[in-house]
């Protein structure tokens, strides 16, 4: 009799409606956020560091030391960046090609648009073309460079599509030019009676639309008329995507986008706000801090996700993470950064005239880049060399002060 009893206790149990689903309208809000959190918190081992938001945010409010504004809120976009991650992805999980594809390539870097374009309205030029630069060396160098480290581990070589690399790297090559002719116009001009700062704004501002217009022939290139080439990495960068989706309904998640979004915009607010007072008390200079320790905020799952894939012998992927986010960084955030100056009226405006020390940097880097990946083949050797020229390069910029005098006016004195 206890068995009959039973058995439409059990079917009942377990054909309750879940909670997110109830019928009342409170009840089903108050499930879907403790979903969320859940969802959330569990999603990424780095989001205990979800603490350092308040903190973060509070210290900012009471104008505590400036080390402590910024490690505070440096540890606070950390984890959100994370979570804006597994946002995106949860959100592309919703859309077909080539519009995941286009989803996913237009969002990739937006902590660090947000973070700049903060620094930007504060006028701290000078911190953003150095985290533009920063961020373009640690992929081409730092993050490539361990992807052939992690490949030559598990293999004695590997190969990989050697179109698709040399396509991603002239780009990178155009880009680098687009910094080079303004540090070039800069110095013919320095003689000049008339005024060398209009003209460089104007070529930037122009150079600038050039580049977002190649940018969105490249997007073409990739995502519609030559997708042929791309298919296997969609394929695994899709097959990834799936294995985490949650099943999220999209007003959920874009609900949390726009508070991951707000959150990430107000400590930017105060870690941007905090480096000039923080130089001035620890001596670092604004260039090390934008190359070496912002390019850290932001697509750190994506890193690690290139050199695992790179472990497993899947190189194409890799260098696509490593080459192509370099590649966004100079062609697409770059130039946006210095639409955005132009928009804001910034009496110090964002131009693409970087310091020639910088820019000789950029111009070395992408050299050394090319000359590796040119035969379609890599090993461990050359994750190395690429390891050694990141810790020349960051060595150089810890020695380099602020107020050097650039390598024009060092040209101009000889010549």
């Amino acid at each position: 009799m206890s068995n009959h009893e039973d058995t439409p206790l059990l079917e009942a149990s377990e054909g309750l409606t879940p909670p997110w689903k109830d019928c009342k309208p409170y009840t089903r809000w108050l499930a879907n956020i403790y979903r969320l959190v859940r969802i959330f918190v569990t999603s990424n081992k780095i989001n205990v560091l979800l603490i350092f938001v308040p903190l973060g945010i509070i210290a900012g409010v009471r104008s505590r030391s400036p080390v402590t504004v910024f490690i505070l809120n440096f540890l606070a976009i950390l984890p959100l960046s994370v979570l804006l991650t597994f946002l995106i992805d949860e959100l592309s999980t919703k859309l077909y090609q080539p519009w995941r594809g286009l989803f996913n390539v237009m969002f990739t870097n937006l902590v660090k648009i947000i973070v700049n374009v903060v620094a930007v309205q504060d006028n701290e030029i000078r911190v953003v073309q150095s985290c533009m630069l920063g961020t373009i060396l640690s992929n081409i160098l730092l993050v490539l460079g361990f992807c052939f480290l992690a490949s030559g581990i598990r293999s004695q070589e590997s190969t990989f599509n050697n179109a698709i690399a040399s396509t991603m790297s002239s780009l990178m090559v155009v880009a680098c030019v687009s910094l080079i002719i303004p540090a070039a116009l800069n110095a013919a001009l320095h003689s000049s009676k008339s005024s060398s700062a209009d003209k460089i704004v104007m070529l930037s501002r122009g150079t600038a639309v050039i580049l977002l217009i190649l940018y969105i022939l490249y997007l073409y290139f990739r995502l519609v008329s030559h997708i042929s080439l791309f298919n296997e990495e969609q394929i695994e960068e899709s097959e990834e995507v799936g294995q985490s989706s949650q099943t999220l309904s999209p007003v959920a998640l874009v609900i949390a986008l726009i508070i991951i979004l707000v959150a990430i915009t107000i400590t930017a607010h105060f870690l941007v706000g905090s480096i000039k007072p923080l130089t001035e008390a620890t001596h670092i200079s604004k260039t090390f801090i934008g190359l070496i320790l912002l390019p850290i905020l932001g697509n750190g799952k994506e890193r690690i996700t290139a050199i695992s894939v790179a472990y497993q012998g899947k190189m194409d992927l890799g260098i696509d993470v490593a080459i192509g986010s370099s590649m966004q960084i100079a062609l697409f955030v770059t130039p946006l950064l210095v639409i955005v100056s132009w928009i804001m009226h910034n009496t110090d405006p964002m131009t693409l005239h970087f310091q020639g020390f910088e820019t000789v940097i950029f111009f070395v880097s992408v050299l050394v880049v090319n000359s590796l990946i040119q035969d379609g083949k890599s090993n461990y050797l050359e994750g190395a060399m690429c390891l050694g020229t990141y810790i020349i390069i960051a060595l150089a910029f810890r020695l380099y002060p602020d107020d050097a005098g650039d390598v024009e006016t060092v040209i101009n004195s000889i010549f």
